[in-house]
């Protein structure tokens, strides 16, 4: 036996591989029962049964409206290995938002999670939905559109799944991955991670992103390891779970990290993880005073890469055995190539910056009935644009913006993460998101909204001064707004274009 399964050609046979080699080694916790590959392998099995009866074949789309369970998973795998693309949908997305994805993607079947999702119920009951028997009781099915043509067989059998940007800059995207390419990326995570069966994961972020469906799931699933799978964060029962479940690897978004230390600051005593040896941050920009809080806490290096949607998981990420003390996204992953090019597609100097391309095995197929789109961001020879922009010295990759937040003031670009950072270093600031606003003479201001500390006061004048001592002028906010709370996806991430929105609207 390999030790790990290599020779995979879809993702369905990762589970499969350690439902016959280690049948009882645990695969998930759930609400704290523990389930072996061997009982997932025969939900799948039922999950498979099902789908099938109800007439999904190879090329059909079947949605799956949920927040994190193992059913969730299981379905995902059977209809995967039907050769149907499964569309897993936040359940805590607006019943506009998941109609906009549902007419756009005709799904044969809608499934929601109602057992360990309020949400997921309501979408349910709005949809009329009915609830399955054991061992998916509490999982709701309803047929959607039985008349929409199921996909040519040719690409049906190379799509894993269609999953949906979050959208934070307008209307998601379904996004086309490969077997190849998210089984590439599950080789490379195992592998820069140091993942094995021994290791216990902590799964909170929702599967219908990228950073929890691939760098959490599939890789700890591709390692044999077992992942404690959690419907939502809440910082003390992810403390309580991290300590009983002897957690070896931690990976969460900037947010998640943020609220994390903010209730360990409630305690009288800090909490100890002695079986902790792996800290990552992904899904967003990380900022240096969060790092150094994170790290000396924790007492371990905390990790960072960069990744999206459209590659199927991370092209950078900082090696364990290389951890650095700057922000950088790390280094370029095994497969993966770069290039830093300006607005007309040239290579720019080594210092850059520039928009970041990449090209490589984890290259989307392209965007769901969206052929337009597509060609804006797929090059004939394989390169694809990410709309970041970002550059790579010694080897490493910052990432300073995405192309569409730069704010062009006084002939300079600023870079709105890097406004974020140093606001996000005053104490009485909770969050902060910096976005331009373009004015009479054709220049663009820089505003910034904060969340404050709960029991702080919101001194703008203040908060000027600390940012005029720390940034060029041309950096500085001309205004400074106070919001009881940032506009944030289901992922985490600030709205920005809500943001502008509001601006418009005055």
């Amino acid at each position: 036996m390999t030790a790990y399964p290599a020779h995979a050609r879809t993702i369905g046979e990762i589970p499969r591989y350690w439902a016959a080699h280690t049948p009882d080694a645990v695969a998930f916790w759930e609400r704290d029962e523990a389930i072996t590959f061997r009982t997932f392998a025969g939900l799948i099995d039922t999950g498979y049964a099902l789908l099938a009866a109800r007439g999904v074949v190879a090329g059909d789309r079947v949605m799956i409206v949920a927040e994190n369970c193992v059913a969730e998973i299981a379905l995902f795998f059977a209809a995967s290995e039907l050769g149907a693309w499964p569309i897993l949908l936040n359940a805590r997305l607006s019943e506009r938002e998941i109609e906009t994805i549902r007419a756009h993607c005709r799904p044969r079947l809608q499934l929601f999670t109602s057992i360990v999702s309020q949400d997921a119920r309501a979408h349910s009951q709005r949809a009329r939905a009915r609830s399955l028997d054991a061992p998916f009781v509490g999982i709701d099915v309803t047929e959607t559109d039985t008349s929409a043509a199921s996909e040519p067989q040719a690409l049906a059998t190379k799509v894993a799944t269609l999953l949906y940007t979050s959208g934070t800059t307008g209307a998601p995207k379904g996004v086309m991955l490969t077997h190849s390419g998210l089984l590439h990326f599950a080789a490379v995570s195992t592998s820069s991670r140091r993942l094995t069966p021994a290791d216990r994961v902590y799964g909170v972020l929702p599967l219908s992103h990228i950073f929890g469906i691939a760098t959490i799931m599939l890789s700890t699933l591709y390692a044999g390891a077992a992942l404690y799978i959690d419907p939502r964060f809440d910082a003390a029962a992810a403390t309580r779970v991290l300590q009983r479940f002897e957690i070896t690897t931690l990976q969460a978004v900037p947010l998640l990290w943020r609220r994390l230390l903010s209730y360990f600051r409630t305690l009288e005593r800090a909490p100890v993880f002695p079986h902790l040896r792996y800290l990552y941050a992904g899904g967003g920009g990380l900022e240096p005073g969060l790092k150094a809080d994170v790290e000396s806490t924790f007492g371990l290096p905390l990790h960072h890469g960069y990744g999206m949607t459209e590659y199927a998981g991370s092209m950078f990420i900082t090696p364990m055995e290389r951890p650095r003390k700057d922000c950088s996204s790390g280094e370029l992953n095994p497969g993966c190539e770069v290039r830093i090019v300006d607005t007309d597609g040239r290579e720019v100097d080594s210092d850059g910056p520039g928009e970041i391309w990449i090209r490589g095995p984890g290259t989307m197929l392209g965007y769901y009935n969206a052929p337009q789109l597509t060609s804006e961001v797929l090059q004939p020879d394989g390169w694809m644009k990410t709309g970041d922009v970002g550059r790579v010295e010694n080897g490493a990759l910052f990432v300073v913006a995405r192309s569409k937040e730069m704010i062009k003031r006084s002939g300079f670009n600023v870079y709105p993460i890097e406004v974020e950072s140093v606001l996000n270093g005053h104490p009485v600031v909770k969050l902060s998101a910096v976005v331009g606003r373009a004015a009479a003479d054709g220049n663009e201001e820089v505003i910034a909204f904060v969340e404050i500390e709960p029991g702080a006061a919101f001194d703008p004048a203040a908060l000027k001064e600390y940012a005029s001592a720390r940034l060029a002028p041309y950096k500085r906010p001309q205004e400074i707004i106070a919001v009881n709370a940032l506009p944030l996806n289901a992922n985490g991430k600030v709205l920005k274009h809500e943001l502008k929105a509001r601006l418009q609207a005055g």
